[in-house]
């Protein structure tokens, strides 16, 4: 809701809107529906769109507002990204310790992603993980009941509901952060030109070509919400740079490579992906559909 609430505050200042002029429709997605058990085992990504696809198909929204990094990286075709907003801090926070290396010997890690979980193990043998899902209040209250020592939480998100002050921010040099991660995007009926042309008001450029850059990395390695991939893209010199890193489950094997890019030529970063699966070792290449 805090993403609705920028979105529409983003709409009326681009437009010269009231806010009464903008209604924001709740809709309950499945993946916060069930909390129990790691989202790859009931259905992935798709848990976070579906209900908003279904109201959207049906023109009972005209514009879904998504974490980019949630969003299967294979979309229908009857949708599409209207606007990528601005994006936001990329960086995990680190909460219940001040950095990786602080983190207790033995401690309990709560995270549901496998890439903070693998991360974590390959720097962090000695650490248990175990399965933490639900918003920011409620893996905070999880941490505070103890079922965990620590846990991550997107610094982006933090920011949006004004919690900057919880949690260590963990630098993108050291710890590399989520595939479109500190991205909004707003999806529309692909037809629906008058949204489309009211959406392209507050879109911004330059993250959307990291953005287009991150999924197509993800497109050409098969990437799923199972596979332990992190992905940093930023501007650098007179293009972008990207550096991805793929790992095991188990984070005893990791392999890494960077492309650098222009914005409207992704084929190095197709050559990066090749380059990748190439040198996958056995405990990384079953998690990508692209080695097969």
């Amino acid at each position: 809701m805090a993403q609705a609430f920028e979105t529409r505050d983003r709409l009326c200042k681009a437009h010269g809107w009231s806010k009464e002029q903008v209604e924001l429709v709740p809709v309950l997605a499945s993946g916060d529906k069930v909390l129990d058990r790691p989202l790859a085992e009931i259905g992935g990504k798709a848990l976070w769109t579906k209900e908003l696809d279904v109201w959207l198909g049906e023109g009972r929204i005209d514009v879904s507002v998504h974490s980019a990094k949630d969003v299967e990286t294979i979309r229908p075709s009857q949708f599409g990204f209207g606007a990528v907003l601005p994006r936001a801090d990329r960086r995990d926070c680190l909460v219940g310790a001040a950095s990786i290396a602080d983190i207790p010997q033995g401690a309990v890690v709560g995270t549901s992603a496998p890439r903070r979980a693998s991360q974590l193990l390959n720097l962090r043998p000695d650490c248990e993980v175990v399965t933490f899902r639900g918003n920011v209040a409620t893996r905070l209250g999880k941490l505070k009941a103890g079922e965990a020592d620590v846990t991550f939480l997107a610094a982006a998100g933090l920011e949006r509901l004004g919690e900057s002050a919880v949690g260590a921010p963990l630098e993108v040099d050291e710890w590399i952060p989520a595939a479109a991660q500190g991205a909004i995007v707003l999806e529309c009926r692909a037809a629906d030109e008058a949204t489309k042309a009211m959406l392209a008001a507050i879109d911004d450029h330059g993250t959307r070509v990291e953005l287009e850059a991150e999924r197509a990395l993800l497109a050409e390695l098969g990437g799923t919400c199972h596979s332990p991939i992190a992905v940093l893209c930023q501007p650098g010199g007179e293009g972008l740079t990207m550096r991805a890193a793929l790992f095991s489950p188990d984070g005893t094997e990791r392999i890494e490579g960077e492309a650098v890019f222009d914005a409207l030529d992704l084929a190095p970063v197709k050559a990066l992906a090749k380059d990748l699966l190439a040198r996958a070792t056995p405990g990384i290449a079953p998690h990508f559909g692209g080695a097969s």
